[in-house]
């Protein structure tokens, strides 16, 4: 039983310490990050659009945070660039946005 106990453990440790590829930076109890998801070549920007999905329990998520989906809620054209924004709370609640900058 003791030893059970222990390889039960063991594992759960191992699968908690060991990296899962994501694309931005995971904080076990907090996430909150801004990072760039691209850019182009234009001068300047007029407009901002913004898209979003949330996550409940890693379970279920809902929205649409795509960039075609950014650009249809800022009117916009022509992309200048892309930022990616995270929010997430003990992986239970998961706020993601995606935010396009353009004309």
């Amino acid at each position: 039983m003791r030893k059970t106990f222990l390889a039960l453990g063991c594992a759960a440790i191992i699968g908690l310490l060991s990296g899962c590829a994501t694309p931005y930076p995971v904080g076990t109890i907090f996430t909150e990050v801004s990072l760039p998801a691209g850019v182009t070549s234009q001068a300047s920007y007029s407009k901002v659009g913004r898209s979003q999905c949330e996550s409940i329990l890693g379970l279920v998520a809902i929205g649409d945070a795509s960039i075609e989906q950014a650009c249809k809620n800022g009117n916009i054209t022509k992309i200048h660039h892309v930022d990616w924004k995270a929010r997430n709370i003990l992986g239970v609640i998961g706020k993601y946005e995606c935010v396009v900058y353009g004309d």
